[in-house]
């Protein structure tokens, strides 16, 4: 099956801006805070970066959009944006790729700053990415590969639809998989 290469798009939701993150964002990522910052017109805080996002992460990412050698590869920084207090601040991340078990699958993966969690963003984040990523041609179903003891997380695959898939493709995992609805287009 021919998979059509990912292209993210922004993504505003009741309160995010899901960005897509660049070749210039993820080095800014990894290189230069403040020039993050002026990218994605948010302040990034101190405790930036989020679980899961550690250099070697950035670095495989960088890899990945560099030399577009998985075409379903996709990120997003997730910007909290209160349009109220006048306030953008980045809190999270999520991104795609394709995923190792399934032709006709998307793997996702997101992390959000410990001060933002538990606040409904991942939830909210992942509800506005599921119709994006079911929307590219090919794609039957979105899985996660994620670590038995993180409930939160589980909650927000859970809340999302996704229901436990057997042992995930990574060590110490369990998958969770959301089949596209029949009929969909």
């Amino acid at each position: 099956m021919a998979v059509t290469p990912m292209n993210p798009h922004r993504i505003r939701t009741e309160r995010l801006d899901l960005i897509p993150g660049t070749l210039e964002i993820l080095e800014a990522n990894r290189d230069d805070r403040q020039k993050l910052a002026r990218l994605l017109s948010a302040a990034v805080p101190g405790s930036w970066p989020p679980p899961l996002l550690d250099d070697e992460t950035l670095g495989e990412f960088i890899q990945m959009i560099s030399g577009e050698d998985d075409p379903l590869f996709g990120a997003w920084y997730w910007v909290l944006d209160d349009p109220a207090a006048g306030e953008r601040t980045l809190i999270g991340t999520g991104g795609t790729a394709t995923s190792p078990t399934a032709e006709d699958a998307v793997l996702i993966g997101y992390s959000v700053l410990d001060e933002f969690q538990s606040r409904g963003y991942a939830t909210e984040a992942i509800r506005h990415l599921i119709p994006a990523l079911f929307s590219l041609p090919g794609i039957r179903q979105i899985e996660a590969a994620i670590y038995p003891d993180l409930g939160a997380p589980i909650r927000v695959l859970e809340k999302n639809g996704f229901t436990r898939a057997g042992e995930g493709f990574e060590e110490g995992t369990v998958r969770y998989v959301l089949k596209k609805p029949d009929g969909s287009a």
